[in-house]
């Protein structure tokens, strides 16, 4: 039996807004995107950082631990 991480289940991903420093477009990007093009004037749009799954997926707790998921998300 394989077992998956639960985030991977494409109903748990979010949807945010990014702003093209290009032209001001606002643009939607999915919490499991790196990058993105602008509908309206093509340019490459990028996160500020790497997304982990640990901002998205609701079992990122469970999957890390508490403690871990503390350490790397929770401020602890």
């Amino acid at each position: 039996m394989i077992l998956k991480c639960p985030g991977q289940d494409r109903r748990n991903i979010k949807v945010e807004e990014l702003t093209c420093l290009n032209c001001g477009y606002k643009i939607e990007i999915f919490s499991d995107e790196l990058k993105v093009k602008c509908p309206k004037c093509n340019n490459l749009a990028c996160r500020q950082r790497m997304p982990s799954c640990i901002d998205w997926c609701k079992s990122a707790k469970s999957c890390l631990g508490e403690l871990l998921w503390k350490q790397l998300y929770g401020g602890g």
